[in-house]
């Protein structure tokens, strides 16, 4: 407060532009870059230089961001092999009005990395959780990919095994929306192998990896053609997102009629003395189709 110079008048000091409040008590939700160390917003880096502790998915990797930035707050690990006890703990220190920053190795935290039960366990305790937004690897790939972004879906990562994998692909086979999921760069192959059996070798998909990194790229096209292109490298590296187009009224039509079917199916039994199934493969493949697909035309036309 200051006087204008006239007895009982006062007028109020306005804090200087850009002046921020202290960090309240709570639970920080912190994206940090996924690849990019640029990619950080200001607010990010202040709430990790003004909370008490960060709890990291592996604090070594934290401390290479913490140390680009100068921010010297201690750390502590949260991962998901001891997020079962230390989510309690954190939460008792929470109640206590600590300031903590949650952070994964890259991200946003809870997204296919730990942070659920922790934020969960706060909020029953009303303790604030408060998100700080930042990169976000799939909705990075997704922007860039060139498929529909007005209604998308995003899975988290691809079942590994071979079984679970072709059914969650059937199941989003019609599906209005596009599809997201994260995927290991080692079973990236057989996912589009899958994709291109289950939803159709035409089925539009991008491959992108290493987002932001220095050796991002995007592969987009027909499953079958980037599959090509993935196995004509040999071994993939990098951090992988795949997207899946969803069907197309082309691609629906793609099926050939049930007498056509039928017909080249004995032809190449007899011709080519293929079982059922070697010659089914083959004219799904010659068709642009999935081998589930024109084996359901198969089984109608009996």
């Amino acid at each position: 407060m200051q006087s204008d110079g006239r007895l009982g008048s006062m007028t109020s000091e306005k804090p200087p532009a850009g002046a921020t409040n202290p960090l309240a008590p709570g639970l920080y939700l912190v994206a940090t870059p996924i690849g990019n160390l640029e990619d950080i917003t200001l607010r990010a880096v202040r709430v990790l230089k003004e909370a008490d502790v960060i709890a990291c998915e592996d604090t070594r990797q934290t401390q290479k961001l913490l140390n680009h930035y100068g921010i010297g707050t201690r750390t502590t690990s949260y991962h998901e092999h001891n997020e079962l006890t230390r989510a309690p703990e954190l939460v008792l220190d929470l109640e206590q009005g600590a300031r903590i920053a949650l952070v994964t190795d890259a991200g946003m935290p809870g997204i296919s990395d730990p942070g659920f039960r922790l934020i969960g366990l706060a909020i029953r305790h009303r303790v604030p959780v408060v998100p700080i937004p930042g990169a976000s690897a799939f909705l990075a790939a997704l922007v860039a990919s060139g498929l529909p972004t007005d209604a998308f879906r995003f899975s988290g990562f691809l079942p590994a095994k071979q079984g679970q994998r072709r059914a969650l692909l059937e199941s989003v086979r019609d599906s209005p929306r596009t599809q997201v999921f994260y995927e290991a760069p080692h079973r990236v192959k057989e996912a589009l192998e899958d994709i291109v059996e289950v939803l159709g070798a035409l089925r539009h998909v991008v491959v992108a990896r290493e987002v932001t990194k220095l050796h991002e790229e995007f592969l987009r096209g027909h499953a079958r053609d980037v599959l090509e292109t993935l196995k004509a490298r040999g071994d993939v590296k990098g951090e992988i997102t795949l997207i899946i187009g969803k069907a197309e009224e082309t691609e629906k039509k793609a099926v050939p009629s049930r007498a056509s079917l039928r017909q080249r199916l004995e032809q190449l039994m007899n011709d080519e003395k293929l079982d059922e199934k070697a010659a089914l493969k083959k004219i799904a493949k010659e068709m642009g189709v999935s081998k589930s697909e024109a084996y359901r035309e198969l089984q109608r036309s009996k």
